[in-house]
């Protein structure tokens, strides 16, 4: 069932709670919750920094799916046979690059399900959740790859010449990230503005994402050439903080900005990000905050979601579940998240990653050889399911 307009608040004030992070499943350990659109602050800005601010109104508690909205249809396995894909980029002719996040191995998938090897990337550590996670590719631009690893000594974003045929050596664009067992964060996205926006995790440590000069449990921007933007909100790579693991970053027709996060025990969180927005974690799981902070835009409890990676497409938004063991399609209705309805449920286990083609269906990944999956003889996967 779906609640709308409900509020729940997880005040994080002992050590009983912190130590509760580390003991519950950081990638999944009862249905979908619609919070109020996210309140901006005095600073807040549109997500690409044009200086329009997102709608702020609260959303209609009638708004559901109906005609003309993306959903999906048929699918079927491309490829299998890989060892955990994490980042998935598209290249101009429609093929893609898919990165094995233990190996460090990066493949180039073919419309068909060829696959052959273009590279490893040098220096990848295998450890818990970290290794090679997300890559990008800039619109046009096929000769840089952008990709998000974790070192021996931290996470940081690569940029790493490409081709056609195999990888280059990288070029560090950021580096000093936390990085942990858990909560390495990971996604890369090259958005509207022709930055790169990057989401991390807390590393395991919550007090991170409250503290402005720390990389981990934050939203990050930085130039193509890993330079900070003039129009940050700080002076640094920091958009948005407040943050616990962020493994999903899509942006809607209007160029705004929605994420996907992880919670700790009871809500994961689908977010509009604004500029300076301080999204609460650790003093807040899920809605409730109050004015200090910016509540999500939808809530799950955990068992229905661990969300990793999101799509919007003709502004729906397809959030990749991990325990949840589905796709969760909302509709974003200025600025607003509508009811959410679920597809793929139980069908090829837990899904990492998900993102739109070029030729209009959606790639996505499973994740059943993470160590918390049930595989099958043919996992870990890429499917390709159509729209209708």
């Amino acid at each position: 069932m779906v609640a709308l307009g409900a509020r729940h608040a997880v005040l994080l004030a002992s050590a009983l709670v912190l130590a509760a992070c580390s003991s519950a499943d950081p990638e999944g350990p009862s249905a979908p919750t619609t919070a109020a659109a996210p309140s901006a602050s005095p600073t807040s800005a549109d997500p690409t920094g044009s200086g329009s601010a997102p709608t702020t109104s609260s959303p209609s508690t009638a708004t559901t799916p109906g005609t003309g909205l993306a959903r999906i249809g048929s699918t079927r396995a491309l490829t299998g046979g890989l060892e955990v894909p994490w980042g998935l980029a598209f290249l101009s002719d429609g093929s893609a690059l898919v990165a094995e996040r233990r190996s460090g191995r990066v493949l180039r998938l073919g419309r068909d399900g060829s696959a052959r090897p273009v590279g490893t990337v040098p220096g990848v550590l295998d450890r818990g959740e970290g290794g090679l996670l997300g890559l990008a590719v800039a619109p046009g631009e096929d000769d840089t790859v952008y990709a998000y690893l974790t070192t021996e000594d931290d996470n940081r974003v690569v940029a790493l010449p490409y081709s056609g045929a195999a990888l280059g050596p990288p070029q560090v664009l950021l580096s000093g990230i936390p990085s942990g067992a858990t909560h390495n964060g990971g996604r890369l996205r090259v958005g509207p503005d022709g930055r790169l926006w990057i989401g991390t995790g807390d590393a395991g440590d919550p007090n991170r994402a409250q503290r402005r000069s720390d990389l981990g449990g934050k939203i990050l921007r930085i130039g193509l050439d890993g330079s900070v933007p003039d129009d940050n909100p700080f002076g640094s790579p920091v958009w948005s903080f407040g943050h616990r693991n962020v493994q999903g970053l899509a942006f809607d027709s209007a160029g705004r900005l929605w994420a996907t996060e992880f919670g700790q025990n009871r809500l994961d969180e689908l977010n509009l990000i604004v500029r300076a927005g301080n999204y609460g974690w650790p003093l807040v799981e899920g809605t409730g905050g109050g004015d200090r902070f910016v509540d999500p835009a939808l809530t799950w409890p955990t068992s229905e979601a661990s969300p990793s990676g999101l799509a919007v497409v003709d502004d729906v938004a397809f959030v990749a579940a991990l325990r949840g063991r589905r796709v969760w399609q909302v509709p974003l209705v200025g600025g607003t998240a509508g009811e959410p309805s679920a597809a793929l449920r139980e069908d090829y286990g837990r899904i990492r990653t998900i993102e739109p083609a070029p030729d209009g269906t959606l790639w996505l990944t499973t994740s059943n050889r993470d160590g918390r999956g049930s595989p099958t003889p043919d996992d870990d996967r890429v499917l390709v399911a159509t729209l209708r």
